[in-house]
């Protein structure tokens, strides 16, 4: 199992920020980055390969390469931040991949942390509030590695995870990990559903929204408020349709559902 994190573009980083979006429950993680990346001025200045991903290769307009994921760079008064996005992590069905190749995958990527001076790092994820995230505005629960960092965070409307349980894939070992280097670091979860396979844009507006309030990011936030807008209209419409079927007496004679 070898995971390459290759530079590709050297870029001077003092003490950088690190928000992380991969693919996960509602796709929350990812859709917060990528809408990052369209609305800040960032700059590509790394490529991740890793034989944990799946065996195939991306091709566009006749051009073939390995899939990969990315870490991009952006200045801000002053600060420097990264952004890690891209198509994949290793697969959580352990048919066909396993543990180690997670771990080996976020131990590689926080060693290129380490080496680039990161002092925090935010992944971003979703988290699955099953069917009670049709009718409630989700809210974004957070996990920290450290008192301090949570106390920070509590300031920004967040909503501690008391509940004791486990943070899968990239988005519970790249923090759980990099606290073994000596990073702080959080995983900042929007309530979602884990049947929204295309994605939860009204969750990840909430993690954006606390991003800004936190960092003070300057976004266009109308692109990803329209389509929370319809992910919520989609939502009421299921729920009335739910209603009403339950409403629906039983043909007589029967007391169950066939």
């Amino acid at each position: 199992m070898v995971t390459t994190v290759k530079l590709v573009k050297m870029a001077k980083l003092k003490a950088p920020v690190i928000f992380t979006g991969l693919p996960g429950i509602g796709l929350v993680g990812k859709i917060v980055v990528d809408y990052l990346l369209k609305e800040l001025n960032t700059e590509k200045i790394a490529e991740i390969i890793s034989d944990s991903f799946p065996p195939s290769a991306h091709t566009k307009e006749g051009m073939l390469e390995l899939i990969k994921d990315e870490i991009y760079h952006y200045s801000f008064k002053g600060k420097d931040y990264l952004f890690l996005s891209g198509p994949v992590q290793p697969s959580l069905d352990f048919r066909s991949g396993t543990a180690q190749e997670h771990y080996e995958f976020a131990r590689s990527i926080c060693e290129f942390l380490k080496q680039h001076d990161v002092k925090e790092i935010y992944a971003l994820a979703g988290i699955n509030v099953g069917e009670r995230r049709m009718n409630h505005e989700p809210k974004v629960i957070v996990a920290a590695t450290s008192k301090a960092l949570l106390n920070d965070l509590k300031k920004y409307g967040v909503i501690i995870d008391k509940n004791e349980g486990l943070i899968s894939g990239a988005a519970g070992l790249l923090p759980g990990i990099a606290a073994e280097f000596g990073m702080d670091a959080a995983c900042l979860m929007g309530e979602t559903n884990v049947r929204l396979v295309y994605g939860d844009h009204g969750a990840a507006k909430k993690v954006l929204e606390l991003l800004i309030k936190k960092f003070g990011f300057k976004v266009d936030m109308r692109k990803i408020e329209k389509e929370s807008v319809e992910i919520e209209k989609a939502f009421t419409q299921l729920s009335a349709q739910l209603e009403e079927q339950e409403e629906k007496p039983l043909p007589s004679g029967l007391s169950y559902v066939r």
